[in-house]
């Protein structure tokens, strides 16, 4: 990582993937973290105007590109090779011709969905930006929950609803159009660009190792730009600079070969499903912090400062339990917004992501031999992932009941990761945010993971990385009815076409990695 002095301890800190306490008030209420500035020197802003004219002039198209491409189902939890997911792949590629991107192709990783890779490199001599954005989607969810077709995306209003519209379909949208503009309006770009395309960010990027080692060459750069968080709130443009880490276990217990009936057999024999009920509940406390001893380990409290900082930033219980569908009654574990901000941002959580024995449709009056769950942490900088799911599996493993059967699985661990930002990027990132969005921008963190970054910075010699995304408190990415709010899709446009031309601006080529 830049190895410059943390200045994040001077404005607020690190927003949140998928869980929202923010307010849907106006942008003027936040504080911002940076005064908006004029353009860096250096700067062609004639050919940032006739870019943004470029951009205004193809809207209709850019959202026409977006719902195609939202209508591929490519769902990568499915088993690989998946034809959807590979046509996903394939529609990118199209895309990434189409916008004027160079020797496009689709890297493979045996058992990995396919990535998608594409390039424009104008001049040696101007820096190069590694953007990143994912293809593949979370499954669809209840088909009843939702109010439109999850793949025919569907607009009401200002927004425009279906599977992967916001998550992250849209990133890759926002950076085909920044770079259509650039080229329609000037025939280049002010900056050299790699763009990649993931298939399996939504599974955790399993295979991600192996790419690295695979195809890093082909992507040299000196800037990392990631689409693929969110702002704080809508039309509030947030540059992300922490985000937590995940490991993730699969437990079964079982305690027979067949169902019983409990008429004849209970009594006499454990439940497994009672079974599974008590192990799982011993994982956290009544109050619902995290009872696993070695879980907690090495997670850093936020310092006085930064917690006024998190104190700084707009925050409404209304509107979390509003965004949360919270059911009348519900008791919040956090009262105030840097309790939640500290919560999502700083402490590790753990969450029940599965659970599974027997469906209630159908269902007879019968002891269920076994039952399954599937058991995530989400950790944070300074955490060991491998240590956090050591200490899981010892606890599991301590509260069996019954001698019932278990069986572990050991699934995702990866890292969390934080970012310094006295770059001279993070200046041109805000600098771009604010003359895209109009207000000025601040800097958050993410409670979610994104595997990608910190690997991948590391890779290129510790270049800085810049994560912005669409995402905000009522899309409900992950959920049914996922949405893509119109306006700070247009905003985060507007904000890539200025990015690149700041980022030409400030960055010197091949000074790192």
């Amino acid at each position: 990582m830049n190895p410059r002095p943390s200045s994040a301890s001077k404005r607020a800190p690190s927003s949140s993937r998928a869980p929202s306490s923010r307010a849907q008030r106006s942008p003027a209420s936040a504080k911002p973290s940076r005064a908006a500035a004029a353009s860096a020197p250096g700067v062609d802003r004639e050919a940032v105007a006739k870019a943004l004219a470029a951009l205004a002039a193809m809207e209709g198209e850019v959202l026409d590109d977006l719902c195609g491409l939202a209508r591929i189902p490519s769902v990568s939890a499915r088993p690989v090779p998946d034809a959807a997911v590979r046509a996903s792949a394939e529609a990118t590629a199209v895309l990434m011709r189409k916008a004027g991107l160079h020797d496009v192709e689709l890297l493979e990783v045996e058992g990995a969905h396919p990535y998608v890779l594409g390039h424009r490199v104008e001049d040696p001599a101007l820096p190069t930006l590694l953007l990143y954005a994912h293809h593949d989607v979370q499954p669809e969810g209840d088909p009843a929950r939702w109010t439109s077709p999850p793949y025919e995306p569907t607009r009401r209003g200002d927004r425009i609803y279906g599977r992967g519209i916001v998550d992250d379909k849209a990133g890759i949208l926002v950076h085909l159009a920044a770079i259509a503009s650039w080229v329609r309006a000037a025939g280049r770009l002010p900056v050299n660009v790699h763009f990649v395309v993931e298939g399996e960010e939504e599974i955790g990027s399993e295979h991600l190792a192996e790419f690295l080692t695979r195809y890093r060459a082909k992507m040299p750069a000196d800037c990392i730009v990631l689409t693929d968080t969110g702002n704080l709130e809508r039309g509030l443009p947030s540059l992300t600079t922490r985000l937590r880490g995940l490991v993730k276990v699969e437990v079964a217990l079982r305690g027979y070969d067949h169902a019983l009936h409990s008429g004849f057999w209970g009594g006499p024999v454990p439940d497994p499903v009672m079974g599974m009920a008590r192990m799982l509940a011993s994982l956290t406390h009544p109050d619902g912090s995290i009872a696993v001893k070695g879980c907690v380990a090495g997670a850093r409290k936020p310092t006085a400062r930064e917690r006024a900082g998190l104190a700084s930033l707009p925050y409404s219980a209304k509107a979390l339990r509003a965004d949360a569908g919270a059911v009348k009654g519900l008791k919040l574990h956090d009262a105030t917004g840097a309790d939640v901000y500290a919560a999502q941002w700083y402490e590790p959580a753990l969450a029940i992501t599965a659970l599974e024995a027997s469906p209630v449709a159908g269902s007879s009056n019968q002891i269920v031999p076994s039952a399954r769950a599937r058991i995530g942490v989400r950790i944070v900088p300074g955490q060991d992932p491998k240590a956090v799911q050591r200490a899981l599996v010892a606890h599991l493993k301590a509260n069996v009941p019954w001698g019932l059967e278990l069986t572990i699985k050991s699934m995702t661990a990866g890292p969390a990761w934080s970012t310094d930002t006295g770059d001279p990027a993070f200046a041109a990132a805000h600098r771009a945010l604010a003359a895209g969005y109009g207000t000025r921008s601040i800097e958050i963190g993410a409670g979610g993971s994104i595997p990608f970054v910190g690997p991948f910075a590391k890779a290129l010699g510790g270049v800085p990385a810049l994560l912005v995304g669409l995402e905000d408190p009522a899309c409900n990415a992950h959920a049914e009815n996922e949405s893509l709010y119109l306006p700070d899709f247009h905003a985060s446009c507007r904000s890539a076409v200025h990015l690149y031309a700041e980022l030409g601006a400030v960055l010197r080529p091949a000074a790192r990695g």
